[in-house]
């Protein structure tokens, strides 16, 4: 018999109990597996760690693996609690059951900003690649065709979108694979056509850290970016046949995944290419290697691939947002009109989600360097607050747990409570390195403006409903 989702209803203090309108388990394991594979690897680490390597020289790999440490322990402590109450609000019911219906409002919106804006950007690079393969073609068509593509696909049955990330995440995954073992090979001179580079890289141009402190920072802020994006894979994982074992597997493999797909590939480009080639920023890092590597089209190649993790994060961000929003007003954190549910999906806020997606684009049309600027500043942080929200809910609901139903507890986090108290001082850290540098430090602000609103547009709305 298929067993439905629920999420919790409105109710006087807007906490969560039992929903009436019931999402789907339409997921597959197979469907989750894939998410949670392929999930790790986006657009950001194949072009945005580009900006990552000019900054911080070989000294990357450092920062990748220290920020991948900090994202392990945030996904072990949101898996814990995920697979304790699977909810398609995710990170935002656990807030609002630990800390209070403001935290759960302000965490939930904020991720749903910062989706939705994902959405347009990525709608707006994937039209770009296409523009280049079909000159004369307008980027605004591309842009129409594929937002009316996965809103349409998610508009469907949630196994669309599984069966659409499931295909997506192969290609991400055979894609990564290749040029690990393509790197691999070079490296140690076994490629035909290469010679073993050995260290000279890692080295010889300016030493490991050639910009010092100051670059490696600029880095470990570039590489925490490029984590974002994660934690779909826990509001996915609560329309899967079995959510508590998709959760408890997904982030179990957390670990390899980070220290393979990012460490390794962080590895493998700066001991094959100089930190400090112009083709790592122009060309992005990964088609450097491919060119220096006399891969047949490697440039080509590598718009393949960065289209199809465009294309999945469009689509994994349309996914979230509408279910993210769901969810809310699920609880009466949000607008009514979005709670209806039909054939098991919730168009409406399917919908939602696809307009101010769409409308971003059109600002970056309107007011590219403006509005749409400010925009994008404003969601630059949203990700360490999220995180922060994360870390904070876990201190006060596993020992909620532990007293009250500690058969629950499938996934532990690590050496609690001073693990998650590590991480949280992480976040505190990496958003006040955020203060050093102007571009970061206008997104701080923009973003810390949000996050204020939000809470007091949560506290009121609390504060009414008490």
């Amino acid at each position: 018999m298929s067993r439905t989702l629920t999420s919790p209803p409105p109710t006087p203090t807007g906490s969560p109990s039992p929903q009436h309108t019931p999402l789907s388990n339409g997921l597959k394991q197979r469907h989750l597996s894939m998410i949670a594979l392929g999930g790790v690897i986006g657009a950001g680490l194949f072009v945005g760690s580009g900006a990552g390597i000019a900054a911080a020289g070989p000294s990357i790999v450092l920062a990748y693996a220290v920020s991948g440490l900090l994202v392990m322990f945030v996904m072990r402590m949101l898996g814990e609690m995920s697979a304790a109450n699977p909810s398609s609000g995710s990170f935002s019911v656990h807030a609002d059951r630990a800390i209070g219906p403001w935290a759960g409002f302000t965490a939930g919106w904020m991720f749903w900003t910062l989706l939705v804006v994902g959405v347009g950007i990525e709608a707006i690079g994937a039209a770009h690649i296409l523009q280049g393969w079909f000159p004369g073609t307008p980027s605004w068509m591309w842009v129409l065709i594929l937002m009316a593509l996965f809103c349409a696909t998610n508009l469907g049955a949630v196994a669309n979108f599984g069966e659409f990330e499931f295909w997506f995440a192969a290609l991400k995954i055979g894609a990564i694979a290749l040029f690990l073992v393509l790197g691999g090979l070079a490296i140690f001179g076994l490629l035909p056509g290469t010679h073993a580079p050995g260290a000279a890289h890692l080295v010889h141009d300016g030493g490991f850290m050639p910009a010092g402190a100051n670059g490696l920072l600029v880095g470990l802020l570039a590489s925490l970016a490029a984590y974002g994006g994660l934690e779909t894979v826990t509001i996915a994982a609560a329309e899967s046949e079995d959510p508590v074992r998709g959760v408890a597997k997904a982030v179990r493999t957390t670990m390899w995944r980070i220290a393979i797909v990012y460490v390794g590939s962080m590895l493998v480009i700066v001991t094959l290419v100089p930190w400090n080639d112009k083709a790592v920023t122009e060309s992005g890092p990964y088609a450097a290697v491919l060119d220096r590597l006399n891969v047949p089209a490697g440039g080509q190649v590598m718009n393949v691939v960065v289209l199809i993790a465009l294309l999945s994060a469009m689509n994994a961000n349309i996914y979230g947002s509408s279910r993210m929003a769901h969810s809310l007003v699920s609880r009466g954190q949000g607008p009514k009109i979005l709670a209806k549910v039909s054939g098991q999906v919730p168009r409406r806020a399917v919908l939602a989600s696809c307009a101010f997606g769409f409308f971003a684009v059109l600002l970056s049309y309107w007011w590219p360097t403006t509005v749409f600027a400010w925009l994008l500043n404003m969601v630059g942080g949203v990700v360490l607050i999220v995180w922060g929200f994360i870390a904070a809910s876990h201190l006060l609901l596993r020992r909620r747990l532990e007293r009250e139903t500690p058969g629950q507890l499938v996934v532990r986090m690590w050496g609690f409570p001073y693990l998650t108290w590590l991480t949280l001082a992480g976040v505190v850290g990496a958003l006040a390195l955020m203060t050093l540098q102007a571009d970061t430090r206008v997104q701080l602000y923009s973003t810390g403006g949000l996050a204020i609103a939000l809470a007091v547009i949560g506290r009121l709305r609390q504060r009414t409903a008490g």
